[in-house]
């Protein structure tokens, strides 16, 4: 039987830095885990912060010679993250699959795993202890729990039951109540602290939302600002607690069982907590702390005073390429990103698309290059080890299309100019819409459906003559708003593309 990852089997391996020869390298932690203690609470414990944060707070940690950046990682929806580290005392591998190459490495710096539903005051203690300084969370969109406003949805039974087990905290109750949604249980954390008078703390949102600090520090304002006794704990948030932005990106694919089976050869140990992540990686961080950090930047991450240029370029080269792939490739029967990059004319498309259209609305921020951050992003998308297909990444696309794309289609026609490779992408998006909704599209196989939070009414628009498809889906306005569902000058070029695309 494969003896379990734990501190005491992993020390009978003996995990060498550099790996042997002829072998994938395997690297042991980077920390000792016996001598980190916890100095950062992570609320979403799922496998991106394994991926990234984690593996930054530990290079940080033995790049400074740190030893008080262990993390409390905390789960959302259930035990089972923590049910699969705590027996293997927080640690686990992360498997980085290159197009080419493999390596694994044990991460040491997650000291303690926590599930809310039966460790609520374990957590907000520890939020509210003075050797803690940062937490960090990555609990995806829905977490937040925000309203079409944008403001703490209240009408949320989970968010809604921690906001009374808030104000009852406010009034002098023990925090016993289990807290329920990701934000109540921050702000119940933020309100223990001020009772405890345990000093700053910084609020990092890892997640991919805009401007990310300033949504959840609004959120948690927001509440505030609801519970009776809030205004004095506000006015401590307001001087005490910054939320920085970030922006994050590492394709982290699903752990599949082949990659568990890998890992156990390479160690000789059965990891239950395995991640796996493609080599790239990175972590840009606005400079705005509270208090004490990890040396992130002794990492690999950037510091910077403005995230807005970095985030807005990850959207328009990378985010809108992915989408372009993915349904130009869809349409051509590709079943994952890799080989819809690996089709000439598809890699032609994407290309056009940044340089003609994406990189003249951009500034490159410092120590970017984005002709050489095009070339990377392409060469990530033709590693076939992330997993992605063409399918998955078509989800959502009346979300995603106005933040990776519609920024671009705006800032090139109130320039003057004819946002011609931009159109190809809508008009690939639109042919996916009718084919999935009208005609039929297989993949691979198999039949696919549009999947999309505005199916219904995507699918209306788009029954009836092809001639007229661009006019009916740019009057959606949910989408594409006034401006856009009114110019001539983009249907006209959407419904070119149309005529040129196969599929139609």
């Amino acid at each position: 039987m494969t003896p379990r990852l734990s501190r005491t089997t992993l020390s009978g391996t003996d995990p060498s830095p550099g790996g042997t020869p002829g072998r994938t390298p395997v690297r042991g932690p980077a920390v000792d885990p016996a001598s980190t203690t916890i100095g950062l609470v992570h609320l979403g414990l799922g496998a991106f912060h394994r991926a990234h944060q984690a593996v930054y707070t530990e290079d940080a940690a033995a790049a400074s010679g740190a030893t008080g950046w262990g993390i409390l990682g905390v789960t959302q929806r259930s035990a089972r993250v923590a049910d699969q580290l705590a027996p293997q005392d927080g640690l686990y591998g992360v498997l980085t699959k290159g197009a080419d190459e493999t390596s694994l490495r044990i991460i040491g710096s997650l000291r303690d795993v926590a599930f809310p539903g039966t460790s609520t005051p374990h957590v907000i203690r520890t939020i509210a202890s003075p050797t803690t300084h940062v937490v960090t969370l990555t609990v995806t969109e829905k977490g937040y729990r925000r309203a079409a406003d944008g403001r703490p949805d209240l009408a949320d039974p989970d968010l809604a039951a921690d906001v009374d087990a808030l104000a009852a905290e406010l009034a002098g109750a023990d925090p016993e109540r289990p807290a329920r949604s990701p934000i109540g249980l921050l702000v119940r954390g933020l309100a223990q602290r001020h009772r405890a008078d345990a000093g700053p703390v910084t609020v990092v949102c890892c997640d991919n939302l805009a401007e990310n600090g300033p949504v959840v520090g609004g959120l948690v304002h927001a509440i505030l600002a609801t519970v009776p006794g809030g205004d004095r704990l506000a006015a401590w948030v307001a001087g005490s607690v910054t939320f920085p932005s970030t922006m994050v990106d590492r394709i982290v694919p699903a752990t599949t069982d082949q990659h568990r089976a890998e890992a156990a050869r390479l160690t000789g140990l059965e990891d239950h907590g395995l991640v796996v992540g493609e080599p790239f990686s990175q972590w840009v961080i606005e400079d705005a702390f509270a208090g004490e950090r990890p040396a992130w930047e002794l990492a690999g991450a950037t510091l910077t005073a403005d995230v807005a240029p970095y985030e807005r370029a990850k959207l328009r080269v990378l985010n809108a390429s992915h989408s372009t792939l993915a349904y130009l490739g869809a349409l051509r029967g590709h079943e994952t990103i890799a080989q819809a990059v690996a089709d000439p004319t598809l890699e032609a498309v994407v290309r056009a698309l940044v340089d003609e259209d994406v990189l003249p609305t951009l500034d490159a921020p410092d120590g970017l290059d984005l002709t050489q951050y095009r070339e990377d992003v392409l060469a990530r998308f033709a590693n076939p080890n992330t997993g992605h297909t063409t399918v998955q990444v078509a989800m959502d696309g009346s979300a995603k299309l106005p933040q990776r794309l519609l920024g671009t289609v705006r800032d090139r026609l109130a320039a003057g100019a004819v946002p011609t490779a931009a159109a190809a992408t809508l008009a690939a998006w639109m042919s996916y819409v009718h084919a999935t909704t009208q005609t039929g599209l297989e993949v691979a196989g198999r039949r696919v459906t549009l999947d999309d939070p505005l199916a219904d009414v995507l699918a209306s628009a788009a029954a009836g003559p092809l001639d007229g498809l661009p006019a009916r889906l740019l009057a959606v306005r949910q989408i594409f708003g006034d401006d856009l569902a009114e110019s001539e000058v983009l249907r006209r070029e959407i419904q070119a593309h149309l005529r040129t695309l196969a599929v139609v």
